[in-house]
């Protein structure tokens, strides 16, 4: 049994560590240009040097997005981005336009190329042909069953790789083939801007009656009747393992660091724990299930994976039962650790630290500001630095997290 490449996204610095802390055997990131995350914070060529350093230093791998649907104007400077992420040592180009395809791999014969879910493969047809295009490899449309994976896999060739979403966000649309955030508001989805209209709520508004807004549906808040629910299949690890395909991949260039070592952490778990045995896995499972649900998310369900989604939209909101309080940024050698503060917390809170070996569960004891060397009750400005006394097992790079409070939240 080979257990499938864990593949996690980084919008920025911060997650991307995250994700090489907390378990992910690769790394997607954007550059400035070309990807289809323009709001996240992505990486310039000098950030993407510094990143390149991280993951390979860890064993690990990086992919960049050049994903958009490419104009003729894009194509120079796309190939020129492609020349210096190659240059740079990047292990692979996540790409969607056919066109781009063809160009990169004439031209950069040892680029391996990965073709992106924008692309829409749905057949072992059309991913056998990508792959005579040049592809290693092709990442599903995220609108397949299990069952149609395993057909792909049975039918293509065994040296073509395949990845599937198995977490975050899913698109009222193809894998994201859509263009009503440029007919609403000009901002092209295809080209890495997306406003996201789907995730807003619409109302029915009668001509002769104007300003008399009805919901379309029976919740009182409104129907969301374009957002999909999010994505999660943790609790159907096995099934993913023994699908044949190579990686299992992560949505979320968008979120925080938070987010990714949550989510990262629980799937590295609960695929560390498959391998030792199934047994090791199913006494993990409910607690797995649950870690994920730590991080901010909308309602979430299995997709296509099992058939036709039971509930094809509706997922307004988020839901949050823990917060993320402070970055560890080292232990000292006192044995206390000093903290970046996230998020308000007090003297005698319920804490948790997560480490890539599990979560520490402690009790917050004297908070001392770094600065003046006061000992206080309660901190909550953002970035402030302290120190606070913790078991041992937490180091720098963990994250500190306690029960969600009424109060402003910051994420990352």
């Amino acid at each position: 049994m080979k257990i499938p490449e864990l593949l996690a996204p980084a919008g920025g610095m911060r997650q991307l560590r995250a994700a090489v802390r907390f378990g992910a055997d690769a790394v997607y990131v954007g550059m400035k240009q070309y990807g289809l995350r323009a709001f996240a914070g992505n990486f310039d060529d000098e950030e993407l040097a510094q990143a390149l350093r991280v993951v390979h230093g860890a064993g690990k791998r990086l992919y960049v997005t050049m994903n958009i649907f490419a104009y003729d104007e894009d194509v120079p400077g796309m190939l020129q981005a492609a020349r210096r992420a190659r240059q740079n040592g990047v292990d692979a180009l996540i790409v969607t336009d056919p066109g781009v395809i063809e160009l990169l791999h004439r031209e950069l014969p040892d680029m391996p190329l990965h073709v992106s879910t924008q692309a829409n493969t749905l057949n072992s047809l059309t991913a056998a042909l990508y792959h005579r295009m040049g592809a290693q490899r092709v990442i599903l449309a995220r609108e397949l069953t299990l069952e149609q994976i395993r057909r792909i896999r049975d039918n293509t060739p065994q040296d073509l790789e395949l990845e599937a979403f198995v977490h975050g966000a899913v698109c009222m649309s193809y894998s994201g083939r859509c263009v009503l955030s440029n007919y609403l508001t000009g901002r092209d989805a295809n080209q890495g801007s997306c406003a996201q209209p789907c995730r807003w709520r619409y109302v029915l508004e009668e001509p002769t009656r104007p300003g008399q807004y009805m919901p379309i549906g029976e919740d009182e808040r409104g129907t969301y009747i374009l957002s999909a629910h999010d994505m999660c299949m943790i609790d159907h690890t096995p099934e993913l393992v023994q699908s044949g395909v190579a990686s299992l991949k992560i949505e979320g260039r968008m979120k925080t660091e938070y987010y990714v070592a949550t989510v990262v952490g629980a799937y590295r778990r609960a695929l560390d724990a498959y391998a030792a045995s199934p047994e090791a896995y199913a006494a993990q499972r409910e607690a797995l299930v649950q870690e994920v649900q730590r991080a901010s998310h909308r309602p979430s369900d299995t997709g296509f994976y099992f058939g036709r989604p039971e509930r094809c939209a509706g997922a307004e909101g988020f839901l949050q039962t823990s917060e993320f309080i402070a970055t560890v940024l080292d232990r000292l050698p006192s044995g206390e650790l000093l903290l970046e503060v996230k998020n308000r917390f007090f003297k005698g809170d319920a804490l948790e630290a997560m480490t890539p070996g599990g979560i520490v569960p402690f009790t917050a004891g004297d908070i001392v500001l770094e600065e003046t060397g006061e000992r206080v009750e309660v901190v909550g400005q953002p970035k402030a630095r302290v120190r606070i006394a913790a078991p041992e097992g937490i180091g720098a790079g963990d994250l500190l997290r306690g029960p969600c409070r009424n109060h402003t939240r910051i994420e990352g």
